[in-house]
């Protein structure tokens, strides 16, 4: 039997009730400051178990992997989400969600961002349409993703790099008491991509994300009170 396409959630968890997740590690780090992984624990922020939603609402047959590296507060070392990473690529996901930006570059993320692109591995992080850069978003190679108001929620835009390559709605559908923003747009995105390699497994990272502009409903930046 073919495994489905496979996507890792690095963010705060999945509960029971999401269906498709095949494994979960959480990582984090020790009173020495040395990353160590065990069982997740349920999810208390909510956010991961929203964003598993989307993605599975786009791509209803990925497989996901649910790797926690937030706690009760938005908060992970850039150690913790690097391994994360990497489990989920040595895990077999063809796309990595990373709803989320980190304010200072760290070696170690970076790292794990190469090699998973060099794997052949989609990555896609959440970038704030203003402000200064964050990371992941901000590597070469990571697919950046912003709210667009202008998309319902099956839409995407080809933002055409400025200020992010791609948008998607910022709503979190179904999700009460979340804020929507860039990172519900990010797990949009994971989820059209994972449906493009459902349709065509056999295609590279370039043919897929050619297929997903293609897709696009709208295209540069959206201008607020531009019709």
């Amino acid at each position: 039997m073919t495994r489905p396409v496979v996507v890792g959630l690095v963010d705060s968890g999945v509960v029971r009730e999401v269906r498709g997740v095949e494994d979960g590690q959480a990582f984090a780090l020790d009173a020495a400051g040395a990353v160590v992984s065990g069982a997740p624990a349920p999810d208390a922020l909510g956010h991961g178990t929203a964003l598993a939603r989307l993605i599975r609402a786009a791509a209803p047959g990925a497989g996901l992997l649910n790797a926690q590296v937030f706690g009760t507060t938005f908060l992970a070392a850039p150690a913790a989400v690097a391994a994360a990473i990497d489990w989920v690529v040595g895990a077999g996901a063809r796309v990595v969600n990373l709803s989320f930006g980190l304010r200072a570059d760290r070696d170690v993320l970076r790292a794990a961002c190469a090699a998973a692109e060099a794997a052949g591995v989609l990555l896609v992080a959440a970038s704030a349409a203003r402000g200064a850069p964050v990371f992941p978003a901000a590597y070469p190679g990571v697919l950046r993703v912003s709210g667009d108001a202008r998309c319902g929620p099956e839409e995407v835009s080809d933002l055409e790099g400025e200020p992010a390559h791609f948008g998607a709605s910022p709503v979190a559908s179904g999700a009460t008491g979340l804020a929507g923003g860039a990172s519900f747009a990010c797990a949009r995105v994971s989820g059209m991509l994972a449906a493009v390699l459902a349709r065509e497994p056999g295609l590279g990272a370039p043919a897929v994300l050619a297929r997903l502009r293609a897709l696009a409903m709208y295209r540069g930046r959206e201008r607020r009170g531009v019709a």
